[in-house]
């Protein structure tokens, strides 16, 4: 089979894999918290977890380097325009992404205490819940950017 082929294959299905795991966690995540109920957010939260860990974190490890190795195969150059913009808003998925990690284990561990005491959710549930909220725009937002600009490769001059 040909390198080249299998190099897009691995890359378009790890940006399908970061843009689907990201809304589908955030789909859950959502329904979980609209139910008020410890219990379910917990249980929805570790799961979620979970599933960041194994799909997501593969997936941004597998990203830049199959990025980067596709662009040495077909000459891409990292400069070019659109691949560097590619790669900042990756960064501006990273920046966003790093803090929901911690805020879903955070959002977990405060759901389960909750559920096991029998009480209701703390305020720092409900404003870690927001920021979380508020940081998925952004990042999904630039992973379908980057989508885009991975199928477009439109002609731009950044520098």
């Amino acid at each position: 089979m040909d390198p080249d082929l299998i190099l897009r294959w691995l890359h378009v299905t790890g940006a399908c894999v970061l843009l689907g795991t990201g809304a589908g966690i955030a789909f859950f995540m959502l329904m979980a918290h609209r139910t008020g109920d410890a219990r379910i957010i917990a249980h929805t939260a570790a799961i979620v977890v979970l599933a960041d860990t194994l799909f997501t974190a593969t997936a941004v490890v597998a990203q830049p380097v199959t990025g980067w190795l596709l662009a040495l195969r077909l000459g891409w150059e990292l400069g070019e325009g659109w691949v560097a913009l590619s790669l900042g808003l990756y960064v501006v998925t990273g920046i966003f992404w790093l803090p929901v990690v911690w805020i879903q284990i955070r959002l977990r561990d405060l759901a389960r205490a909750s559920a096991d005491a029998g009480t209701a959710l703390p305020p720092a549930y409900h404003r870690l819940f927001r920021i979380w909220f508020a940081c998925g725009f952004p990042a999904f937002a630039a992973v379908a950017a980057i989508l885009w600009l991975m199928l477009a490769r439109p002609s731009l001059v950044l520098f």
